[in-house]
This record gives C-alpha cells, structure tokens and sequence, in this order.
C-alpha cells in the first residue's frame, strides 16, 4: 500500500506539473496574440493616417473598421482559450482518474494475491498436517474422526474460496450460465446454517426461519451468496458473540437478514465494500482472512436475482446484512 500511494503522488506531481506546463503555454499564447492583434491595429492606424488625412470622412469608417476588427479578434482568441481550456481540464481529469484507477486496481490485485495464496495454502498446510498424522501414527478412533473432520471442514473452505474466484470471473465475464428455476429458499438457508454450525461449533449461530418459501433463482449462486454473508458475519464478530440468522415473508417478499455484534462497517466504507478486492482498513494491520471478492460476488448475484441488500448498524455493535427477493407466486 504505501508504494501504492507513493506512485500515486508521483503520477499526480507529474501529471499536475505538465498540466501547469500546458496552461501557462496557453496563456502566454493568448497575451501574444493579444499584443499581437494591438500591434497590427496600431500600424493599421498608422498607415490610415498617412494615407486618409485629406478625407475624414473615409478615414473614419475605415479606423472603424479597424477597431472592430481589432475587437472581433480579440474575441475570437478568448473563445478559443477558453475553448482548449476546457478541452484540456476535462481531458486532463478524465486521464488523471484513469491512471490513478488503474493505479489502486493494480494495488488491490496484488493485495489480492496475496490473500488468495494465504487463504489457499493455510487449508492445504492443515489437510497435509491431518493425514501425515493419520498416516505416521496409531491413533484411537475419536481421534482419528476429529483429524478426518477437521481436514474435510478445510477442504470445503478451499472449495468455497475457489467457487468464489470461479464464478466471480464468470459472472464478470458473462460466461456463467444461469438457470434459474423455482426452489425452497427456506431449505437452503437452513442446509448453509447447519453447515456452518458444524464447521465452527464454538459459535452462537440463531435463527429463524419461515418455512416454505419459493423463489425463482440459482441455487448455487444463491447459496454462495448466503454462505458469504455468513461467514463475513463469523469473521468479522468475536468469538463468544452471536450470529442471528433470520428469513421471513411479508408482502410476498422474502427477506433474509443476517446480523453480527463484530466490529461494524463505518458509514463511509459502506458504498465501498462491494467493490471488487475491497477490503476495510489498512493492509499493513489487517489481520482477518479475506480475499475482497465476497462482497462483490454477493452484490452481482443479488442483482442478478433482481434482490436489493441493504446495511444497517446494529445494536450495541455490529452489522446487519438484509437480502429482499421476490416470493414466487
């Protein structure tokens, strides 16, 4: 991050510096013409009154004449300027937001990368670590369960990010084929609540959910939405907090709400956490696990599915993630 920023304010010096370069070209451009314009009135004049004194009447029209040209071209020249003035700031922004886009784009990549490759090899390291154990040594059969298990709730983590990084490029891509049919939303909402129970049962996870509600949609996309927000509400929550999990119905619509007593989101990240590879804080003291692809992936498909997510602070603490779909009828 901080070389980053660094290449950020050398790109902005040197583009702002160029820029002056350019403007004051321009204005000197503009006096020269001016002065210029003043000087062939002035020899104008001058000639006009050599040639014209015995008749003030033809030189009155044409000193006239010349001072309207005079004036004529002076508004030209400021209708020019200002003409290239604004084709140059209007440029110069649009350039200067490009390159400083690309710039945190590029920043956000590599975060990205580095997540990704923390978060892929922390589960391999753990499912290696289980079956040299089971492999190399005698163990009771408890044991052993706790060791398979373990290396299965791993490789379903592995699964889970990879799914993310898979169908958040096709998404982007518009290379995902959607197909979307009617299904029990209530039943998969409680498949991810019981999953997630089992994977950290040292967690509080609540809930309510209303029973038979129907849907249009993809139930892959939509289960990866839910297990998003639920696992950001794990993430970002301490350990003996609760997660409250809710999905009712109400003037056909459903609306699932997930909500956690964690650290919260501030009122001006909150726009922000749905772009791809953003994460909140500082990458030099973040410390909670995350590739910056959640969020965004939840955003796409909710829009996909024609939902709306809204975000609210939560009581004492915390966030609460609201998902509104529309009841099949």
């Amino acid at each position: 991050m901080p070389n980053s920023k660094r290449q950020i304010k050398i790109v902005a010096f040197t583009y702002w510096f160029l820029l002056l370069y350019v403007l004051v070209a321009l204005i000197w451009w503009f006096i020269a013409l001016q002065e210029q314009n003043k000087q062939i009135a002035e020899l104008q004049i001058q000639q006009l009154s050599v040639s014209a004194k015995n008749n003030p009447v033809f030189y009155d029209n044409l000193n006239k004449h010349i001072h309207e040209t005079q004036v004529r071209k002076q508004y030209q020249y400021i209708g020019e300027g200002v003409a290239f003035l604004v084709v140059i700031f209007v440029g110069a922004t649009f350039v200067y937001r490009i390159v400083r886009r690309r710039l945190k784009l590029s920043q956000q990549q590599k975060n990205f990368m580095m997540a990704v490759t923390h978060e892929l090899k922390t589960p391999i390291a753990v499912a290696k670590l289980n079956l040299e154990t089971l492999l190399k040594r005698k163990l009771d059969s408890q044991q052993q369960q706790k060791l398979i298990g373990t290396a299965l709730q791993e490789a379903d983590r592995l699964n889970d990010l990879c799914s993310n990084i898979l169908v958040s490029a096709q998404l982007e891509a518009k290379a995902y084929n959607t197909h979307k049919n009617l299904f029990n939303l209530s039943i998969l909402v409680a498949e991810s609540i019981k999953n997630f129970k089992v994977q950290f049962s040292n967690r509080i996870i609540q809930s309510n959910i209303t029973p038979e509600i129907n849907i249009y949609g993809e139930p892959l996309l939509l289960q990866l939405m839910t297990n998003n927000f639920i696992d950001n509400a794990i993430k970002y929550s301490p350990s003996n907090t609760i997660i409250d999990i809710n999905l009712v119905k109400r003037d056909k619509k459903a609306t699932l709400t997930i909500a956690d007593y964690g650290i919260g989101i501030p009122d001006n990240e909150k726009s922000k956490i749905w772009e791809k590879f953003y994460r909140i804080g500082n990458e030099n003291t973040r410390h909670t696990k995350g590739t910056g692809i959640g969020l965004y992936l939840c955003r796409t498909i909710a829009k996909d599915h024609h939902a709306t997510i809204t975000i609210t602070n939560n009581t004492p603490t915390g966030s609460i993630f609201a998902i509104q779909f529309a009841i099949a009828e």
